[in-house]
């Protein structure tokens, strides 16, 4: 017994709906021949008679009118996929103005972006605070933002986590913590810190620090190659967050912070009209990059 085929299937539907074979072979362009062809093939996958032969034309069996039911649904269901990819053809191309903290835009968004390319074609980016990027969402200049703190949020938005991210003390190779896989903070209090203000409660200092030590900060610097350099250079250690390990220089040793409050939630925050497509697919790639780089961290810190 042969199989269905799609072009068998819409010889049968066009013979059934015509009531003959030539007059099928005109409205699809076959030759009769080939059309006659078709017909006895599809016969046969059947096992039956699709169509009773008369002299002024021919009439389906109830084997053919089962058969051109589900091929009306086969073409129908093909047809729509058709209409569909080409509606996908003349859209224009997705746009997605998205944000996100400074490490988040260095090792998280562009994960998600090179997973999304074949569907996003525009993705402009905003590199700010998290308070920064949530007043661009709030006024419509975002669609969506990677932010660390848990926000009042503004109207019809809403947040999902993405990972908690371990703090992480960065020191050179040479410091005497250098070989230790974690540490207390009361161990880091007589140390020389180089952080992105002279404020520690404004630093990622704070996150862990408490009101019995003031921390000793050395330099202030609020770009992280210039941190990482000053710490590569033995000038001071500084905290990074576990998403920023795949995309340090070498010349660095990270030791975690042995405490509860070491740690960061990473969050997606995102206009509820853009949940569906394309604002979900990205949020989706986030997650995904969010796991690998949560086991990258892990794999690094054994």
């Amino acid at each position: 017994m042969g199989e269905f085929t799609i072009i068998g299937l819409r010889v049968v539907r066009a013979a059934a709906r015509s009531g003959s074979f030539s007059t099928a072979a005109e409205n699809l362009g076959y030759t009769q021949s080939a059309v006659s062809r078709q017909i006895a093939l599809m016969e046969q996958a059947a096992g039956r008679a699709l169509f009773e032969r008369h002299a002024r034309g021919v009439q389906t069996t109830e084997a053919g009118r089962i058969v051109l039911r589900h091929a009306e649904t086969v073409l129908g269901g093909l047809g729509s996929a058709r209409q569909e990819l080409d509606d996908l053809a003349a859209r224009p191309p997705a746009t997605l103005r998205v944000g996100a903290f400074s490490t988040a835009m260095a090792a998280l968004v562009p994960r998600a972006i090179a997973a999304t390319a074949p569907r996003l074609a525009r993705v402009p980016l905003r590199e700010g605070t998290s308070p920064r990027l949530l007043s661009a969402i709030a006024r419509g200049r975002l669609d969506l933002a990677v932010v660390t703190e848990m926000p009042n949020l503004p109207a019809d938005t809403a947040i999902e986590p993405l990972l908690n991210d371990p703090l992480l003390i960065a020191v050179p190779p040479d410091h005497a913590l250098a070989d230790q896989v974690s540490v207390t903070p009361a161990q880091l209090r007589g140390a020389r810190w180089i952080a992105g203000s002279a404020e520690p409660s404004s630093t990622l200092l704070g996150a862990w620090s408490d009101a019995t030590w003031e921390p000793e900060i050395a330099f202030v610097a609020r770009d992280w190659f210039a941190k990482l350099g000053l710490v590569a250079a033995g000038l001071g250690i500084t905290v990074v967050p576990g998403i920023a390990v795949p995309v340090l220089p070498p010349g660095i040793a990270l030791v975690r912070i042995d405490h509860p409050a070491a740690v960061r939630t990473t969050q997606v925050i995102y206009r509820r009209e853009i949940s569906a497509t394309p604002g979900q697919i990205f949020i989706e790639a986030l997650r995904d990059a969010a796991a690998h780089l949560a086991a990258e961290v892990r794999h690094r810190l054994r």
